[in-house]
């Protein structure tokens, strides 16, 4: 498959970039913590069909020792049993946020809210919400531009 932009190419983009690489870091530099950050990054990319951002996540996630039982487990979460409370809640929001524009009357319902507000402080759940909605970012301008994936290294954006 062939991109139907090329990304890095355009000076738009590079200049979107520096900024939308500057708040990534502050995502992944905040309190929330690291395996919760991958574990959404993948639920939110299986949801939006992003493969670039499912190859990333899956190799930067596994280099910082998560399992593999983990990573292929996470489009089942509700039926896997390795997963934390705190995590289950964390996909949960990111589930009821991605699909928010799937017809739903009820966005993200205030018991998903609630439960993740149990697990998580409120610079967490501020950090959560902003990982959330960059990766939805990340997933849609990769996904309408047919990023090829696959040759992702670790590290390579950090």
């Amino acid at each position: 498959m062939d991109a139907r932009l090329n990304l890095f190419a355009s000076p738009t983009v590079g200049k979107a970039l520096k900024h939308i690489m500057a708040a990534g870091k502050v995502i992944k530099d905040s309190p929330l913590p690291a395996a919760t950050q991958e574990l959404v990054a993948l639920r939110v990319s299986q949801i939006n069909g992003c493969a670039v951002c499912l190859d990333m996540h899956t190799k930067e996630a596994a280099a910082a020792g998560e399992t593999s039982v983990r990573l292929n487990l996470v489009a089942a979460w509700r039926e896997a049993t390795v997963y934390t409370e705190a995590e289950r809640a964390a996909l949960e929001l990111a589930e009821q946020t991605t699909r928010m524009t799937d017809g739903a009357a009820i966005r993200v319902t205030d018991e998903v809210w609630a439960n993740a507000a149990k697990h998580f402080d409120e610079e967490q759940l501020t950090a959560l919400v902003l990982h959330i909605s960059f990766m939805n970012m990340a997933n849609r301008m990769n996904a309408v531009t047919q990023q090829p994936a696959g040759d992702y290294v670790p590290g390579q954006f950090h």
